[in-house]
Protein backbone atom coordinates (compact mmCIF):
# COMPACT_ATOMS: atom_id res chain seq x y z
CA UNK A 1 0.00 0.00 0.00
CA UNK A 2 1.15 3.54 -0.75
CA UNK A 3 1.43 5.55 2.46
CA UNK A 4 2.14 8.92 0.85
CA UNK A 5 -1.15 10.82 0.99
CA UNK A 6 -3.00 7.93 2.63
CA UNK A 7 -5.61 8.55 5.31
CA UNK A 8 -4.64 6.64 8.44
CA UNK A 9 -6.16 6.25 11.91
CA UNK A 10 -4.24 4.77 14.84
CA UNK A 11 -5.91 4.02 18.16
CA UNK A 12 -3.93 3.82 21.38
CA UNK A 13 -1.46 6.16 19.69
CA UNK A 14 -0.55 8.31 22.67
CA UNK A 15 2.44 6.10 23.52
CA UNK A 16 4.20 2.82 22.75
CA UNK A 17 3.49 0.96 19.52
CA UNK A 18 0.65 3.28 18.56
CA UNK A 19 2.77 6.41 18.82
CA UNK A 20 5.55 4.70 16.84
CA UNK A 21 3.10 3.68 14.13
CA UNK A 22 1.67 7.17 13.86
CA UNK A 23 5.16 8.65 13.69
CA UNK A 24 6.35 6.20 11.04
CA UNK A 25 3.25 6.65 8.88
CA UNK A 26 3.51 10.43 9.03
CA UNK A 27 7.19 10.26 8.08
CA UNK A 28 6.14 8.28 4.99
CA UNK A 29 3.72 11.03 4.00
CA UNK A 30 0.47 9.69 5.42
CA UNK A 31 -2.17 11.96 6.92
CA UNK A 32 -2.69 10.57 10.41
CA UNK A 33 -5.49 10.80 12.97
CA UNK A 34 -4.14 10.06 16.44
CA UNK A 35 -6.58 8.50 18.87
CA UNK A 36 -5.97 7.78 22.55
CA UNK A 37 -8.00 7.71 25.74
CA UNK A 38 -5.43 10.17 27.14
CA UNK A 39 -6.35 13.40 25.35
CA UNK A 40 -3.11 15.16 26.28
CA UNK A 41 -1.02 12.27 24.95
CA UNK A 42 -3.02 12.17 21.71
CA UNK A 43 -2.53 15.89 21.14
CA UNK A 44 1.17 15.72 21.98
CA UNK A 45 1.79 12.99 19.40
CA UNK A 46 -0.43 14.66 16.80
CA UNK A 47 1.34 17.99 17.22
CA UNK A 48 4.75 16.33 16.94
CA UNK A 49 3.97 14.48 13.70
CA UNK A 50 1.72 17.08 12.10
CA UNK A 51 -1.36 14.90 12.49
CA UNK A 52 -4.86 15.34 13.84
CA UNK A 53 -5.78 14.49 17.44
CA UNK A 54 -9.08 12.73 18.05
CA UNK A 55 -9.10 11.63 21.70
CA UNK A 56 -11.64 9.06 22.80
CA UNK A 57 -12.34 5.59 24.13
CA UNK A 58 -11.63 2.90 21.53
CA UNK A 59 -13.78 0.50 23.59
CA UNK A 60 -16.91 2.68 23.39
CA UNK A 61 -18.96 2.01 20.22
CA UNK A 62 -20.38 5.54 20.08
CA UNK A 63 -16.93 7.09 20.42
CA UNK A 64 -15.48 4.78 17.77
CA UNK A 65 -18.26 5.73 15.37
CA UNK A 66 -17.49 9.37 16.11
CA UNK A 67 -13.76 8.76 15.55
CA UNK A 68 -14.45 7.29 12.11
CA UNK A 69 -16.72 10.22 11.24
CA UNK A 70 -14.08 12.72 12.38
CA UNK A 71 -11.40 10.94 10.38
CA UNK A 72 -13.47 10.92 7.20
CA UNK A 73 -14.27 14.60 7.76
CA UNK A 74 -10.61 15.54 8.15
CA UNK A 75 -8.99 13.11 5.73
CA UNK A 76 -11.68 12.48 3.15
CA UNK A 77 -11.01 8.75 3.35
CA UNK A 78 -9.55 6.10 5.64
CA UNK A 79 -7.16 3.83 3.78
CA UNK A 80 -5.71 2.20 6.90
CA UNK A 81 -7.11 1.79 10.40
CA UNK A 82 -4.75 0.44 13.06
CA UNK A 83 -6.81 -0.96 15.92
CA UNK A 84 -3.95 -0.82 18.37
CA UNK A 85 -5.43 0.17 21.74
CA UNK A 86 -4.95 -2.51 24.37
CA UNK A 87 -4.71 -3.21 28.09
CA UNK A 88 -2.90 -5.83 30.15
CA UNK A 89 -4.62 -5.92 33.55
CA UNK A 90 -2.82 -9.06 34.75
CA UNK A 91 -3.79 -11.96 37.00
CA UNK A 92 -4.96 -15.52 36.60
CA UNK A 93 -8.33 -17.13 37.26
CA UNK A 94 -8.47 -15.06 40.43
CA UNK A 95 -8.21 -11.77 38.50
CA UNK A 96 -10.83 -9.24 39.45
CA UNK A 97 -13.96 -9.37 37.25
CA UNK A 98 -13.27 -5.76 36.29
CA UNK A 99 -9.90 -6.87 34.87
CA UNK A 100 -11.60 -9.47 32.69
CA UNK A 101 -14.21 -6.94 31.60
CA UNK A 102 -11.58 -4.35 30.72
CA UNK A 103 -9.53 -6.88 28.71
CA UNK A 104 -12.62 -7.98 26.82
CA UNK A 105 -13.84 -4.48 26.04
CA UNK A 106 -10.50 -3.00 24.97
CA UNK A 107 -8.66 -5.99 23.51
CA UNK A 108 -11.62 -7.53 21.67
CA UNK A 109 -14.74 -5.39 21.39
CA UNK A 110 -12.77 -2.32 20.32
CA UNK A 111 -11.93 -4.20 17.11
CA UNK A 112 -15.57 -5.16 16.64
CA UNK A 113 -16.65 -1.54 17.05
CA UNK A 114 -14.02 -0.38 14.56
CA UNK A 115 -15.06 -2.94 11.95
CA UNK A 116 -18.72 -2.07 12.40
CA UNK A 117 -18.02 1.62 11.83
CA UNK A 118 -15.59 1.13 8.93
CA UNK A 119 -17.17 -1.61 6.84
CA UNK A 120 -20.02 0.43 5.33
CA UNK A 121 -17.47 2.91 3.92
CA UNK A 122 -14.96 0.28 2.85
CA UNK A 123 -17.46 -2.08 1.24
CA UNK A 124 -18.91 0.81 -0.75
CA UNK A 125 -15.42 1.79 -1.92
CA UNK A 126 -14.30 -1.81 -2.48
CA UNK A 127 -11.13 -1.35 -0.45
CA UNK A 128 -9.77 -0.79 3.05
CA UNK A 129 -7.09 -2.14 5.35
CA UNK A 130 -7.39 -3.00 9.04
CA UNK A 131 -4.37 -3.86 11.18
CA UNK A 132 -5.32 -5.45 14.50
CA UNK A 133 -2.72 -5.47 17.27
CA UNK A 134 -3.26 -8.96 18.64
CA UNK A 135 0.13 -9.83 20.23
CA UNK A 136 2.08 -13.08 20.14
CA UNK A 137 -0.01 -13.95 23.20
CA UNK A 138 -2.90 -14.39 20.77
CA UNK A 139 -0.95 -17.01 18.84
CA UNK A 140 0.71 -18.68 21.82
CA UNK A 141 -0.06 -17.69 25.42
CA UNK A 142 1.30 -15.43 28.14
CA UNK A 143 2.00 -17.17 31.42
CA UNK A 144 0.88 -15.20 34.43
CA UNK A 145 -1.72 -13.10 32.61
CA UNK A 146 -4.94 -14.91 31.79
CA UNK A 147 -7.13 -11.90 30.87
CA UNK A 148 -4.54 -10.62 28.41
CA UNK A 149 -3.79 -14.01 26.85
CA UNK A 150 -7.43 -15.02 26.47
CA UNK A 151 -8.56 -11.67 25.08
CA UNK A 152 -5.70 -11.54 22.57
CA UNK A 153 -6.67 -15.02 21.34
CA UNK A 154 -10.17 -13.63 20.80
CA UNK A 155 -8.78 -10.58 19.00
CA UNK A 156 -6.86 -12.84 16.64
CA UNK A 157 -9.96 -14.98 16.09
CA UNK A 158 -12.00 -11.92 15.13
CA UNK A 159 -9.30 -10.70 12.76
CA UNK A 160 -9.23 -14.15 11.11
CA UNK A 161 -13.00 -14.07 10.75
CA UNK A 162 -12.92 -10.64 9.13
CA UNK A 163 -10.19 -11.72 6.72
CA UNK A 164 -12.07 -14.87 5.70
CA UNK A 165 -15.35 -13.01 5.32
CA UNK A 166 -14.34 -9.87 3.43
CA UNK A 167 -11.08 -10.54 1.57
CA UNK A 168 -12.87 -11.01 -1.77
CA UNK A 169 -14.55 -7.62 -1.32
CA UNK A 170 -11.31 -5.66 -1.14
CA UNK A 171 -10.85 -5.59 2.62
CA UNK A 172 -7.34 -6.53 3.81
CA UNK A 173 -7.07 -7.55 7.46
CA UNK A 174 -3.69 -8.14 9.10
CA UNK A 175 -2.80 -9.14 12.66
CA UNK A 176 0.22 -7.63 14.36
CA UNK A 177 1.62 -10.18 16.83
CA UNK A 178 4.83 -9.04 18.56
CA UNK A 179 6.29 -10.54 21.68
CA UNK A 180 7.76 -8.10 24.19
CA UNK A 181 7.96 -4.45 23.16
CA UNK A 182 9.45 -1.72 25.34
CA UNK A 183 6.24 0.12 26.12
CA UNK A 184 4.51 1.35 29.28
CA UNK A 185 2.36 -1.81 29.13
CA UNK A 186 5.38 -4.11 29.35
CA UNK A 187 6.99 -1.98 32.03
CA UNK A 188 3.89 -2.53 34.14
CA UNK A 189 4.10 -6.31 33.80
CA UNK A 190 6.41 -8.92 35.24
CA UNK A 191 9.28 -8.22 32.83
CA UNK A 192 9.46 -11.81 31.52
CA UNK A 193 10.13 -10.63 27.98
CA UNK A 194 12.50 -7.74 28.66
CA UNK A 195 15.58 -9.53 27.28
CA UNK A 196 13.97 -9.97 23.85
CA UNK A 197 11.89 -6.81 23.82
CA UNK A 198 11.96 -4.61 20.74
CA UNK A 199 11.72 -0.85 20.54
CA UNK A 200 8.32 0.37 19.30
CA UNK A 201 10.03 1.93 16.27
CA UNK A 202 11.26 -1.53 15.21
CA UNK A 203 7.71 -2.84 15.37
CA UNK A 204 6.49 0.11 13.31
CA UNK A 205 9.11 -0.64 10.66
CA UNK A 206 7.86 -4.23 10.47
CA UNK A 207 4.30 -3.03 10.00
CA UNK A 208 5.28 -0.66 7.19
CA UNK A 209 7.13 -3.49 5.46
CA UNK A 210 4.09 -5.75 5.83
CA UNK A 211 1.85 -3.14 4.21
CA UNK A 212 3.65 -3.81 0.93
CA UNK A 213 1.88 -7.17 0.86
CA UNK A 214 -1.24 -8.71 2.32
CA UNK A 215 0.15 -11.46 4.57
CA UNK A 216 -2.18 -12.00 7.50
CA UNK A 217 0.37 -12.30 10.30
CA UNK A 218 2.85 -9.51 11.01
CA UNK A 219 5.58 -11.01 13.21
CA UNK A 220 8.25 -8.56 14.42
CA UNK A 221 9.79 -11.49 16.32
CA UNK A 222 10.30 -14.09 13.52
CA UNK A 223 10.73 -16.94 16.01
CA UNK A 224 7.04 -16.65 16.85
CA UNK A 225 6.27 -18.41 13.56
CA UNK A 226 8.30 -21.41 14.71
CA UNK A 227 6.62 -21.48 18.10
CA UNK A 228 3.20 -21.19 16.47
CA UNK A 229 3.96 -24.11 14.16
CA UNK A 230 5.09 -26.27 17.09
CA UNK A 231 1.97 -25.40 19.03
CA UNK A 232 -0.26 -26.33 16.10
CA UNK A 233 1.47 -29.56 15.11
CA UNK A 234 2.06 -31.00 18.58
CA UNK A 235 -0.05 -29.15 21.14
CA UNK A 236 0.56 -31.65 23.93
CA UNK A 237 4.34 -31.33 23.64
CA UNK A 238 4.05 -27.55 23.44
CA UNK A 239 1.87 -27.40 26.55
CA UNK A 240 4.27 -29.63 28.47
CA UNK A 241 7.09 -27.25 27.56
CA UNK A 242 5.06 -24.24 28.67
CA UNK A 243 4.21 -25.95 31.93
CA UNK A 244 7.93 -26.54 32.57
CA UNK A 245 8.47 -22.82 32.12
CA UNK A 246 5.66 -22.17 34.59
CA UNK A 247 7.25 -24.53 37.09
CA UNK A 248 10.49 -22.58 36.78
CA UNK A 249 8.64 -19.35 37.44
CA UNK A 250 6.92 -20.87 40.46
CA UNK A 251 10.24 -22.09 41.83
CA UNK A 252 11.83 -18.68 41.35
CA UNK A 253 8.90 -17.02 43.09
CA UNK A 254 9.24 -19.42 46.00
CA UNK A 255 12.97 -18.66 46.29
CA UNK A 256 14.04 -22.20 45.44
Amino acid sequence: MELAGAGVVVTGAGSGIGAALATRFAAAGARVVVNDLDATAARTVADRIGGHAAPGDAADPAEVARLVEIAYGRLGRIDLFCANAGVAPGGGVDADPDAWDSAWRVNVLAHVHAARALLPYWLAAGRGRLVVTASAAGLLTLLGNAPYSVSKHAALGFAEWLRATYAHRGITVQALCPQGVRTPMLAGGDGQLDADALDPAQVADCVVAALDGDGFLILPHPEVATFYTRRATDPDRWLRAMNRVQQGLDAAADGR
